[in-house]
């Protein structure tokens, strides 16, 4: 077989030189095809996640230009997190059934129209509408796109430098959203923060059918109504309860509701998995100690480093007086260390294992997480421990990070790499989702509702402590349950 030749059964269509052999392995270096291949994706998920933040700052300002009341203005973030967290595990097994590369294709179309749709609305019913079809095309696009990158990268070497970019572009894309939000808000308007995807998209969908092949399972497997419909909603409700939850606290009757409503669902979806023919996520798969555990760590790094820079941003305004675009541009050295982390991850794995690299990049996070509690009032002496906190922080999450998403992936066969990563997408999401929520209401919590410059940094520095735990928590999980390298499968 040459190495532009697929395993039987496991996609359809010619393959780029980086596609690994019948025997799992694989050229070593990258070819121009495969590297055309990895940078459309990553192209691709570098605009996605800039997607997740660029209109924090921006939104007052959309407050103020279509009449969004105070109460109403969070619906903007909730719709689409909702969306992109509700419906990632479903458009994941969509994928395989329809092709990989067809969803996301026509996600990432559907990414450009919704954005072209928000940055002309004249209304708030027009503008959540397009958030809603913005999260929905995130939650096709990130799995179909993880999936197309798992699939054209044997396991090993390349996979693990191409999901190395991937982190790094990923959690760059994050920081790059609060700076150019800022930006564009500022100097142009609100409006720019949507439009600015649409060339990103159109330019995707010209090139991605040339030089991407499609991927999808030999054998169509079924798709369970029931499974997906109990998950997508049980997550819509545990996304719904959090997020209601940070903004009017843990025991109001939506967030009460909406997170006990989301357990049960989520309880049945686990007793029809058990029971229906073609599981939307077989139990077996599940129940591996990579996959169960790694997605775990992975939620954990998106819930810390995600709350991370909400706390701080609370900290540089609040506290400190920064204004909007000089708290987002301070995060720069955030994503600065993330992107070293995310080059430094392969070269890591190479060398030692994903427990290693887990473990340790964990254990650098919660160190410079830690050093933030010493945050005091006076703007000189904490941007000197702030900055380097936070790139050396950057570091270790994102080792963290690219260890979860390997370790999520690694001993499985393409066919169920859309599983893999429709879990490990979610994850992501619901961590992003999450982390704010649960930050929030430890800063109220912190505050006992003053407002004042140093009531918010007493609560600013309580939640960091929680950061920092939560941070211990998965080296603690890494340490004890992934102790094995997680190319060998395990139950």
């Amino acid at each position: 077989m040459s190495i532009t030749e697929r395993a039987p059964g496991s996609s359809t269509g010619p393959g780029p030189a980086a596609g690994p052999l019948a025997d799992g392995t694989g050229p070593q270096r990258l070819t121009g095809r495969s590297k055309l291949v990895l940078a459309v994706l990553l192209v691709a998920q570098f605009m996605l996640a800039v997607d997740f933040s660029i209109l924090n700052v921006a939104l007052p300002a959309i407050g103020d230009g279509l009449g969004f009341s105070l109460a109403d203005l969070q619906w903007v973030a909730t719709s689409f997190a909702l969306s992109a967290a509700g419906f990632t595990l479903f458009f994941g097994r969509i994928g395989d059934l329809v092709g990989r590369k067809r969803i996301f294709i026509g996600s990432i179309g559907l990414l450009g129209v919704a954005s072209l749709l928000g940055g002309l609305a004249t209304s708030p019913e027009v503008l959540l509408v397009a958030r809603v079809a913005q999260g929905l095309a995130t939650a096709a696009a990130t799995p179909a796109g993880l999936s197309l990158l798992t699939t054209s990268f044997a396991e090993g070497p390349l996979r693990q430098k191409a999901l190395g970019i991937n982190g790094a572009l990923m959690s760059a894309g994050f920081t790059t959203g609060a700076i150019l939000g800022g930006v564009l808000t500022d100097l142009l308007s609100w409006r720019w923060a949507f439009f600015v995807n649409v060339p990103v998209a159109l330019a995707v969908v010209l090139v991605a059918p040339a030089v991407i092949r499609e991927s999808r399972p030999a054998g169509r497997p079924g798709l369970d109504l029931p499974g997906a419909l109990t998950v997508t909603l049980g997550l819509l409700g545990l996304v719904y309860g959090m997020t209601q939850a940070g903004e009017y606290g843990w025991t109001h009757p939506h967030a009460l509701a909406g997170l006990s409503a989301g357990a049960l669902l989520l309880a049945a979806f686990v007793l029809v998995e058990r029971r229906v023919s073609a599981p939307l996520v077989p139990l077996g798969t599940l129940g591996r100690r990579n996959v169960a555990w790694g997605n775990l760590l992975g939620m954990l790094a998106f819930v810390t480093e995600t709350s991370l820079v909400y706390l701080l941003t609370l900290y540089l305004q609040r506290t400190l007086g920064f204004s909007p675009l000089a708290a987002g541009v301070s995060f720069g050295v955030l994503g600065v260390g993330t992107v070293v982390g995310g080059l430094l991850a392969p070269r890591l794995l190479s060398r030692t294992s994903t427990t290693t690299v887990l473990v340790g990049g964990g254990i650098v996070q919660a160190l410079f997480t830690a050093a933030l509690l010493f945050l005091g009032t006076t703007t000189g002496a904490s941007l000197a421990l702030l900055l380097p906190a936070t790139f050396f922080g950057g570091i270790g999450n994102m080792l963290v990070i690219v260890g979860f998403m390997v370790t999520a992936t690694s001993g499985l066969p393409d066919a169920e790499q859309g599983l893999a990563t429709g879990l490990a997408s979610m994850s992501q999401q619901v961590g992003i989702t999450m982390g704010t929520p649960i930050m929030s209401a430890v800063v109220t919590a912190g505050t006992a509702g003053a407002t004042s410059a140093s009531a918010v940094h007493q609560g600013v520095t309580t939640a960091i402590a929680v950061n920092a735990a939560l941070v211990l928590l998965g080296v603690a999980v890494a340490a004890l349950f992934l102790r094995r390298r997680t190319g060998t499968p395990s139950a």
